[in-house]
């Protein structure tokens, strides 16, 4: 079976490949925007790779990589989907903008450096479950699921579930000219101010428990995925960021903000 540390350096290379190839393609259409569906798409590649160096048939193999693949091209097409409509992203423009007025650097060498540079070892240890986890799976090919991978099964795919519903909810809103500048208050928005990101969160959680089946040496190897996701949905880029411009665009935000749950659905405190 082909060494753990050799199918990482190889999944990684090919991903800096595929990385660099997409910065050539940002640079001739002056948009980086796309890179947010490529970071669910990298993942379904980077689990396919691993399969194919490892080529495993074992029951936890076909989970892992049935659940990432599901879980990749929901959310990769739904966000091409979502650029292909709106556009470049605002949020990458800014940043763009103020890097290039700071350290003096061309277009290109921006989005090399602060984009997808940054994004190919992040979006590696985020998938570091799926990866390892395949992996793992080729010492017990005869092993059977146990209620570890049973449950880490339900929770993914709830979690797929529970953010592609929200999704459609929030896109069903915003198509509606009435609700312009409003807060989307119904539905799974209604207990959790964030249903995308939380679903989000709880598929890797979901899948890692699959790896945890396996054995603590994958799970612990692999823990940093899902910490680092649920870090950076919660904290860094993602709830955080979103929510400060949302601040500044919605008037009646503050008051979702009293009532509604931060990430966990929670039933709505009183108005």
């Amino acid at each position: 079976m082909i060494d753990a540390l050799l199918l990482l350096a190889t999944n990684f290379a090919g991903l800096l490949g595929v990385i660099l190839i997409l910065w050539g393609l940002s640079v001739v259409i002056r948009d980086v925007s796309f890179i947010d569906a490529f970071w669910a798409f990298g993942m379904v590649l980077l689990a396919w790779g691993t399969w194919w160096q490892v080529g495993v048939a074992a029951a936890h193999a076909k989970l892992l990589l049935g659940l990432t693949t599901l879980w990749g091209l929901r959310l990769g097409i739904h966000l091409t989907i979502r650029w292909a409509s709106h556009g470049e992203d605002p949020r990458y423009r800014k940043i763009l903008a103020g890097t290039m007025e700071k350290r003096k650097w061309s277009w290109a060498k921006t989005a090399l450096l602060m984009v997808f540079v940054t994004q190919a070892p992040l979006l590696f240890v985020t998938c570091l479950p799926a990866q390892i986890g395949i992996w793992a799976s080729a010492t017990g090919a005869g092993q059977e699921v146990g209620i570890s991978g049973w449950i880490g099964v339900a929770a993914a795919l709830a979690g797929i579930a529970f953010e592609s519903i929200g999704d459609a909810q929030l896109d069903a809103f915003r198509k509606n000219p009435a609700n312009r500048g409003r807060v989307l208050d119904t539905g799974l928005w209604r207990y959790t101010r964030h249903p995308n990101y939380f679903g989000d969160a709880l598929a890797w959680w979901g899948i890692w428990l699959v790896v945890l089946d396996l054995g603590w040496a994958p799970a612990l190897a692999s823990l940093i995925g899902p910490v680092f996701l649920t870090f950076t949905l919660t904290r860094w880029s993602g709830k955080a960021l979103l929510e400060k411009g949302l601040h500044k665009t919605r008037p009646d935000y503050a008051a979702y903000v009293q009532r509604t749950s931060g990430f966990i659905p929670w039933p709505p405190k009183a108005r």
